[in-house]
């Protein structure tokens, strides 16, 4: 008998186990001994039987479950195979739990305050207006961000789509999606305002103009940070009298692009997902040197775990994502993410979405670049969020 890291026991086939014959042989004190023995071992090998139909789990879930493999669940304390969406969804559950043991607990009304929106600066950029803005996250807690309106949305009675434009690590921060940050690859930002969609960009917590104190504010981590001014963000777009609410996207490159994906992740309200050169599996990164990902302004927690054992990967936190559609940009010649590690990912996260019936919703692009999100997957970007939401 063998166990594997998940601690589900397997049984070689190599192993022949001969049939006993003491029970034939009149009992004498020289096979006592082996009776005992015997007896221990048959013990064993039905209970061994029995946690093999159905390990009993312990402990939180996501420490019983396989990183790498989305198709199997705790359910009533033991691990069984998903058959269901219902199942899913359960599993769903259990690896937000695991993301919030590393990022700390998503904040809830407690910090839902007024949004108090601030216009600080608004500029004619002819078929759209840019507003540079503040909004109360939480208390005590604002964020800066860029919001793009077309001029048509501000003269139409109908509403308008509206996608969370996510910026990439930079010194301008969100200034490089809108625009002011001479980096083409990007504005996607204005990309599709002139596509007629309503655009807000705010920044990443720890970068360029925006620096709060996440132990003041009760974060573990600039990603829970960042998922919260995010969620509060689609807030603020749907309390614009233009904005059509509920169905909206967000798209991202490098940062973020991985910050697309967890925001996502924990707002059913995103309809439509890009992430571009975002993620690998944490195993893979760097080939398994994650410290990149746990400085403060990202997850610090991840470090208390072994590579073996962290609570989440990618693998899981994109199976969320179903069935929306989401696509991916993974550059063949990307040093951060490598390609390969991104197939290995979505093949297992494409299972989930076999579930739904909509495995063709989630596509993998590998441009012949380097870790960039070039102008043709930008426009497939594009074309994929107004198939979806107009």
């Amino acid at each position: 008998m063998t166990g594997n890291r998940y601690g589900t026991m397997t049984t070689s086939s190599s192993i022949k186990v001969k049939p006993r014959t003491w029970f034939c042989r009149p009992l004498d004190s020289g096979n006592v001994p082996n009776i005992f023995t015997s007896v221990i071992f048959a013990v064993l090998v039905f209970l061994i039987i029995i946690a093999h139909q159905g390990q009993a789990a312990s402990g939180p879930d996501w420490a019983f479950l396989n990183r790498t493999n989305l198709l199997e669940v705790v359910s009533n304390g033991r691990v069984k195979p998903v058959r269901s969406i219902e199942d899913w969804r359960t599993r769903r559950d259990s690896i937000k739990a695991a993301m919030q043991e590393v990022m700390g607990p998503l904040p809830g009304n407690e910090k839902r305050c007024a949004l108090d929106v601030r216009i600080e600066e608004e500029t004619d950029l002819g078929s759209y207006v840019r507003q540079f803005m503040t909004y109360a996250a939480e208390p005590r807690g604002r964020v800066p961000a860029y919001l793009l309106i077309p001029k048509a949305s501000l003269n139409s009675t109908r509403k308008t789509p509206a996608v969370l434009a996510l910026h990439q690590t930079h010194a301008l921060g969100q200034k490089v999606v809108v625009g002011l940050g001479n980096s083409t690859n990007d504005e996607y930002g204005v990309s599709l305002v002139k596509r007629g969609f309503v655009v807000l960009a705010p920044a990443y917590p720890q970068l360029a103009n925006y620096q709060p104190d996440l132990k003041a504010l009760g974060y573990q981590s600039g990603t829970m940070k960042a998922i919260w001014d995010n969620i509060r963000g689609l807030d603020l777009l749907e309390s614009l009298p233009y904005v059509r609410t509920n169905s909206f996207a967000a798209i991202g490159h490098s940062l973020g692009g991985h910050n697309s994906i967890y925001t996502s992740a924990f707002d059913d309200r995103i309809k439509v997902v890009v992430s571009s050169c975002g993620f690998d599996s944490f195993r893979d990164y760097k080939n398994g040197d994650i410290r990149g990902w746990t400085s403060d302004r990202y997850m610090p927690r991840l470090l208390q775990y072994p590579l073996s054992a962290l609570p989440f990967d990618f693998h899981e936190v994109i199976g969320c994502l179903a069935p929306r559609p989401f696509l991916v940009n993974a550059p063949i010649g990307d040093t951060n993410f490598k390609w390969q590690s991104v197939d290995n990912v979505c093949r297992e996260a494409r299972k989930v979405y076999d579930l739904y019936g909509a495995a063709d919703r989630l596509k993998v692009e590998h441009p012949d670049c380097e870790h960039r999100f070039p102008p043709e997957i930008q426009k497939e970007a594009f074309e994929l969020i107004e198939r979806t939401l107009r």
